[in-house]
């Protein structure tokens, strides 16, 4: 056998067997339903800093939280990601539910709130959301915007009120949480009182910030992020925190998780204690608003403190088992809404 021949069985052998070593030590796969906008940037900055490759797998707006999460799950006996980010606390916890996540107790998350950490470890939140009511200020008077999201059925706001569709993305945490809150009863009721009122059922959060920027309806549920990035380009809304005085508004924060069998979890750990640094935390609240979970990081004026605000008491595991156990009711009532 000649030397090139040698060689080039060498070279096949060599990439059967070490293929993934080279994957290990260069790249990391995250998959995150956060808007590409907004994470893509941080995962940039992460590559700059440790010379990783990140490959990102996003979302789409009208089909957040749920394409990646069933992508996930499909690959649960062969994981070809490291990371999943995201943008709630229910999709990690369906994932550990399913056995998906491992357990990663990552030293950087150590001064961050137990209540917005998994207890065994299986995802760990940072940089929070809240959903919001934003209103057209051209068409609502300050002093007659909604206070509750009970208002939302008032018959002055007939088909006024636009909601991203249920099944997908926070607002599918947020009903689940009121589910929780008021319990199932109260929460129909809620939902009937809704569609009777013509509800508009918009595509996405941006969809909802888009069409009370425009005046197409009064008023809307989105998240934080949204509601900040319309006053950026100088729409005329104004943000509402709702149920200061009663339910309390519901607090969504960001959560990371390591894939269990992950192609590498060894850069898996580098990406999320990354992830949930102060340094990304001062990213994203520079960049949407969003409200770090560390205490003393630098924030931009005017950015509301989670000190602030009157949250919600959520279980976020019971959530979770609250959004699979009425996902088939939420689907009917969008239906009946179309």
């Amino acid at each position: 056998m000649n030397i090139f021949k040698l060689l080039l069985l060498a070279n096949i052998f060599c990439i059967g067997i070490s293929g993934c070593s080279k994957k290990s030590q260069d790249e990391v796969v995250v998959y995150t339903t956060v808007d590409q906008i907004f994470s893509e940037p941080v995962l940039k900055d992460f590559e700059k800093q440790t010379g990783i490759t990140v490959k990102a797998v996003f979302d789409t707006e009208e089909t957040k939280s749920t394409g990646v999460l069933n992508r996930l799950i499909a690959e649960k006996n062969n994981p070809q990601c490291d990371v999943f980010w995201s943008g709630d606390p229910v999709r990690a916890i369906i994932l550990k539910n399913r056995g998906i996540t491992a357990p990663y107790n990552s030293a950087a998350a150590s001064d961050i709130e137990s209540h917005f950490r998994d207890k065994e470890f299986h995802w760990t939140g940072f940089s929070a959301r809240a959903r919001v009511l934003v209103y057209n200020t051209d068409l609502i008077k300050p002093g007659d915007a909604p206070k509750s999201i009970l208002d939302l059925t008032r018959k002055q706001y007939k088909g006024k009120v636009a909601i991203a569709n249920p099944l997908f993305g926070t607002t599918s945490f947020q009903f689940a949480a009121l589910f929780l809150t008021l319990g199932d009863q109260k929460a129909k009721q809620f939902l009937t009182d809704l569609k009777k009122n013509r509800v508009v059922i918009a595509t996405s959060n941006g969809d909802v910030k888009r069409r009370v920027a425009s005046g197409e309806v009064w008023c809307g549920l989105t998240d934080t992020d949204d509601a900040f990035e319309a006053l950026k380009e100088g729409s005329p809304i104004k943000i509402v925190f709702l149920d200061q005085n009663g339910l309390g508004e519901l607090i969504n924060p960001n959560t990371v998780s390591l894939i269990k069998n992950s192609p590498d979890n060894v850069n898996g750990k580098k990406l999320i204690d990354y992830l949930l640094s102060r340094e990304t935390e001062k990213k994203l609240a520079e960049s949407c608003a969003q409200m770090p979970l560390h205490k003393n990081v630098r924030t931009p004026a005017g950015l509301r403190s989670l000190d602030n605000i009157k949250a919600m008491s959520v279980d976020y595991d019971k959530a979770a088992r609250k959004l699979e156990e009425i996902q088939v009711y939420l689907k009917q009532w969008v239906e009946e809404n179309q």
